[in-house]
């Protein structure tokens, strides 16, 4: 007699690991994944965690990734004392300042948005990221190279998957992650940099007056 073939489970571990392993489940666009990840969030977490890296999920934001454990924590079970050499897979990633800056301007316009009680999508043309962002730069400098420069740091954000770009329209979606990665503190902290900088690009108007 034939057997009947195994009835395969509704929940797929390694479909949800292999996808957070490729970057930000959201909900909106993975929406099979979602479904799944959100039901076996322990065996996720427990899984990853085996690689060095934790699961952070926001359900009411509808986004999820994985970050590495911060160096504190990667410690060796057996002593609590010894690092573990667990290579990073998340690297690091230094931003130059004027992503930075992007960054901080774009979450303090989702804060902005939030507080309106508007639709829950922030989209964004490029002419008002140019804008948001110009007055941020030197004066006098030129009009085509200073166009081109924030294209360049649209795209870089676009790429760190904080901005969506939203096809034949000319228009960005600001992605709600932004808020996991640029908290009050980060704000903050980088609210007196940018002072420091509007300091410097004051003076330096001053000096090309004279």
């Amino acid at each position: 007699m034939t057997q009947p073939a195994p009835v395969r489970s509704e929940l797929d571990l390694p479909l949800v690991v292999v996808t957070l392993l490729k970057g930000v489940v959201y909900r909106d666009t993975h929406e099979r994944v979602w479904r799944q990840l959100i039901p076996q969030q322990t065996h996720v977490r427990d899984y990853v965690a085996t690689i060095g890296l934790t699961l952070w999920v926001d359900e009411s934001e509808g986004y999820a990734f994985l970050r590495a454990r911060p160096d504190d924590e990667q410690l060796d079970e057996t002593d609590g004392e010894t690092p573990n050499p667990i290579p990073r897979l998340v690297a690091r990633r230094p931003l130059s300042f004027h992503v930075s800056l992007l960054l901080a301007l774009l979450r303090k316009k989702l804060a902005e948005f939030d507080a309106q009680g508007a639709d829950t999508r922030l989209v964004m043309s490029r002419a008002q990221i140019v804008d948001m962002l110009r007055v941020f730069l030197p004066a006098g400098s030129n009009e085509a190279r200073l166009v081109d420069q924030i294209d360049a740091h649209l795209t870089k954000v676009v790429d760190l998957g904080f901005l969506r770009r939203i096809k034949d329209t000319g228009t960005f979606e600001v992605r709600r992650i932004i808020k996991a990665f640029v908290d009050a503190q980060w704000l903050s902290d980088f609210d007196e940099r940018l002072a420091v900088y509007r300091a410097e690009l004051s003076g330096d108007s001053q000096g090309d007056e004279r």
